[in-house]
């Protein structure tokens, strides 16, 4: 791991945390089984599972996504170099470790604006003797600050997988379309997008529920249709390979999504539903349960 995010005071960090608010990292990692999240966190989670008690698939599906588009872009199109933006705390199989298995000289940056997640990217976000990891400390609305800070680590004269995932609808539209621009337009030619977003296409009133849980806590939650999700690539000019926009268990399905150990029933029965999610098979996931839309894109 390298840079100047990473040599921050773990007193400064600590001083940034405000455990009083949920925050969308520490709520994901709730939905991931796992431990480095607040109570404000937790039921802001649970909020949201009681609105749509299969939600936990729309986590656990776009996750599995992430690890199918960079796989494939790692083995099938020669892609060493990532750059993800809305990282969120380190859980299995994060994008190095899934690079890395195939390339082991890929470089990675990731990039977050939650204290909570920088202090755990200190020891987890390690890469393999041969490529490297980065950690950046910013916020998706500053990409100037991020191409910058990326260009340390990553080489932007070859190509770069820009990741996305699950981290757009936290945006206005104002601001989330020109920041995709800036971005892609800084990458090189053969460069990928990778992109998840949350939609009201598919299952609109479980979705609206969950929405609404979050406006409450303060959250901008911006649910887009396809064709919104569409705009992303096309106003970069980019191409959306094959399937294109499809709903995330349904982009080049592998049906190897990990499954979770199982402890006794009467364990389980114990444990409130939001505490259960981590033992869930997602295996048996249906199109009524997903709510988010996934593709992969090239610059030409």
């Amino acid at each position: 791991m390298t840079g100047d995010a990473l040599s921050q005071d773990p007193t400064e960090l600590q001083r940034r945390i405000d455990s009083s608010k949920a925050h969308p990292a520490r709520v994901y990692d709730v939905f991931l089984g796992g431990k480095d999240h607040y109570p404000a966190d937790l039921s802001a989670a649970a909020a949201g599972l009681a609105a749509n008690p299969r939600g936990y698939l729309d986590v656990r599906h776009n996750r599995d996504f992430l690890r199918r588009a960079v796989n494939t872009l790692v083995t099938e199109d020669g892609i060493h170099q990532f750059l993800d933006i809305g990282t969120g705390l380190p859980t299995a199989e994060n994008v190095h470790q899934i690079a890395q298995r195939v390339a082991p000289d890929s470089r990675v940056v990731y990039v977050d604006n939650d204290p909570v997640v920088l202090t755990h990217a200190r020891a987890l976000l390690t890469s393999g003797p041969e490529g490297r990891t980065d950690y950046i400390d910013a916020d998706l609305k500053d990409p100037a600050v991020i191409l910058e800070q990326a260009a340390k680590t990553l080489d932007f004269d070859r190509p770069i997988a820009l990741c996305l995932v699950a981290v757009l609808h936290f945006v206005e539209d104002e601001q989330a379309y020109p920041i995709v621009r800036e971005l892609v337009d800084a990458l090189p030619s053969g460069s990928r997008v990778v992109l998840s977003h949350l939609t009201e296409d598919l299952n609109p009133e479980n979705i609206r529920a969950v929405q609404r849980t979050y406006t409450e806590r303060g959250f901008t939650f911006v649910l887009r249709t396809r064709a919104d999700v569409e705009r992303f690539f096309t106003e970069s000019s980019l191409d959306i390979v094959d399937p294109g926009v499809v709903p995330v268990h349904h982009w080049r399905p592998d049906h190897a999504a990990p499954v979770p150990e199982r402890p006794e029933d009467s364990y389980l029965e114990r444990l409130d539903p939001i505490e259960r999610v981590r033992y869930e098979d997602i295996n048996d996931v249906t199109d009524a349960d997903i709510n988010v839309y996934g593709a992969v894109a090239t610059k030409a």
